[in-house]
């Protein structure tokens, strides 16, 4: 699903960790020292796992973040931050977890741990009526597409473009913004030719605004997608339990089916 940037998440880490000495937060209290609240980080800009519904924050990994601190006795809270630094907050203790569709991989396990609990694919938009006929990939070749900063999505398509130009085409011309809903609006006012996200991202957008967004080609590139933990954090297991039991009773069918992302439940 979303999200990366090894380098910029050790920059960040830096900074927060000078900046907040034992781990303080704004408020005056490090957020793992809050007892009985689980304490969340996530980027709000990305309707429908995450996003502002007026002051609320709403979505799918909302729902699925407040069961599992339920299910593992504490109450949960969430704190909107910008997903370039958002691993640098963990690590400095301003959350207790990440829940923020991240992709679980292998440079990110090199900082956190994660509890898998979807799989999500990619997806590309493009304007209603596909104009610049894009149906896939490899037709984004000489095109631009929009993207969010710090994200696998950024990765993916930076990876695409070398094999085309290795293979003599054109490469994609990837401009990446710092939110999210902002990526998505540079396709609808004709800056970009394309945006490229998680599909579910892109369903909830074209659904919203179906007269100005359309899919272009098929889903591509499915990656597990988990909530974040500082390494050896005793709620790990407690987590990975509650996910599990959430899919046995059919929780975790209820609200993927809510948000209308069933296609993203891991399978058995």
């Amino acid at each position: 699903m979303r999200k990366g940037g090894l380098a910029a998440a050790l920059l960040f880490g830096v900074l927060f960790l000078a900046v907040t000495a034992a781990g303080w937060s704004a408020t005056g209290k490090s957020a793992s020292a809050q007892a009985g609240t689980l304490t969340f980080c996530t980027d709000a800009t990305y309707p429908p796992e995450e996003f502002f519904q007026g002051s609320k924050i709403v979505g799918s990994d909302i729902d699925i973040g407040t069961e599992v601190a339920k299910r593992v006795g504490m109450k949960a809270s969430f704190r909107n931050t910008g997903f370039d630094a958002i691993i640098a907050a963990l690590l400095a203790k301003k959350c207790n977890a990440i829940i923020s569709g991240m992709n679980d991989t292998p440079e990110r396990r090199k900082q956190v741990s994660f509890v898998v609990y979807i799989r999500v694919g990619q997806s590309i938009m493009v304007k209603a009526g596909n104009p610049k006929h894009i149906a896939g990939v490899a037709s984004l070749s000489g095109k631009k597409v929009s993207v969010e900063v710090g994200t696998t999505n950024k990765d993916f398509l930076d990876a695409q473009s070398k094999v085309l130009k290795k293979a003599g085409k054109k490469g994609i011309s990837v401009v990446t913004f710092p939110k999210d809903t902002d990526a998505a609006a540079a396709l609808k006012t004709g800056k970009v030719d394309a945006y490229f996200g998680d599909s579910p991202v892109v369903a909830y957008y074209i659904g919203q605004d179906s007269k100005s967004f359309a899919f272009g080609g098929q889903p591509v590139n499915p990656i597990p997608v988990g909530m974040a933990f500082r390494k050896g954090d005793p709620l790990i297991p407690k987590a990975r339990v509650a996910i599990a039991k959430m899919y046995a009773d059919g929780t975790m069918k209820r609200i993927l089916a809510k948000w209308k992302m069933s296609a993203t439940a891991l399978k058995k």
